[in-house]
């Protein structure tokens, strides 16, 4: 379902202050945060044990020192050197679905807004980003780089609108074409509403096995639940379909319920299988607090 076009460039009339009102608006917040909390999210595996400490909430059960643990009775985990060499590509959604939500912040505007802070958090400890946008055909690549005026030059590109299109969105050949350009192993964020076709699975499988994959699925409340507005007409965006809908009946209201229900839970279990990490952004969602909740996740995942 779509509510009409509408311009990102409503949230900033320039790169430049996008990035100025996220850096003070969410990653000063952020600043306060642990740092153990988002150190994981911009750093690769190693293997030098450098500390013993007390086991907290979503510390890695795999980390778990047991000697240390019996001695003291007490549980406590190995914290390891982590190596900083590490690149982070951001797979980005731009096709015509990402345009439903409310009018001044839809699933676009929160991808905009979610990877431009993404990316200046990880360039502010010297990582490497790049970024692939991808709505039909062979994606656009923005190669990896780690400066603020690299992340300005993301935001720029972002903030132009894209092309509309009437085809439903295949992930399966843009996942296959990273999995092919990546060379080393790297950490991929993959953001999307997952209105796409089937498929998707096994290349997004293939691509956790050799890489750190983390998927952000962007959705909006009336997607999940219908409001009782009456008689209405909607418009899938990806295909132009279009359908009278009548919200006022209890029963039709329940079933979208549920069938979003499904969905969810299909998936949950489908990306669960593949070995990536999900993680779900609504467009009503603070963006501090979502970055906050999903560091700290990763950090219990991994």
């Amino acid at each position: 379902m779509a509510e009409g076009p509408r311009s990102a460039k409503s949230i900033a009339a320039v790169p430049e202050a996008l990035l100025y009102r996220l850096e003070w608006r969410a990653l000063k917040r952020l600043s306060g945060v642990r740092g153990g909390d988002f150190r994981t999210m911009a750093r690769g595996s190693g293997i030098d044990v450098t500390d013993i400490r007390a086991y907290e909430p979503y510390d890695d059960v795999r980390h778990i020192d047991w000697n240390v643990t019996a001695r003291l009775d007490e549980p406590h985990v190995r914290e390891y050197l982590e190596d900083r060499d590490l690149t982070a590509w951001l797979l980005l959604d731009r096709s015509s679905s990402m345009s439903f939500g409310p009018a001044d912040r839809g699933k676009d505007i929160v991808l905009i807004e979610l990877s431009v802070a993404l990316a200046r958090m990880l360039t502010r400890g010297g990582n490497r980003v790049g970024a692939m946008l991808y709505d039909e055909g062979k994606p656009e690549v923005i190669p990896a780089a780690a400066s603020r005026d690299h992340v300005l030059r993301l935001a720029h590109r972002l903030l132009q609108e894209s092309a509309p299109s009437q085809e439903e969105t295949d992930l399966a050949p843009q996942l296959l074409r990273t999995a092919s350009m990546l060379k080393r192993r790297s950490l991929v964020f993959l953001i999307s509403d997952f209105i796409v076709r089937d498929g998707w699975q096994r290349p997004l499988g293939s691509l956790a096995q050799r890489h750190e994959v983390v998927v952000i699925r962007l959705a909006d409340r009336r997607e999940e639940e219908l409001p009782d507005v009456g008689t209405i007409w909607v418009q899938d965006a990806e295909t132009g379909e279009q359908m009278l809908l009548d919200t006022s009946d209890t029963r039709f209201r329940e079933q979208y319920r549920q069938a979003a229900q499904l969905r969810e839970r299909d998936l949950t279990q489908d990306v669960r299988r593949t070995g990536a990490h999900l993680h779900t952004v609504w467009t009503d969602d603070d963006l501090a607090d979502a970055l906050v909740k999903m560091a700290r996740m990763q950090r219990g995942t991994r």
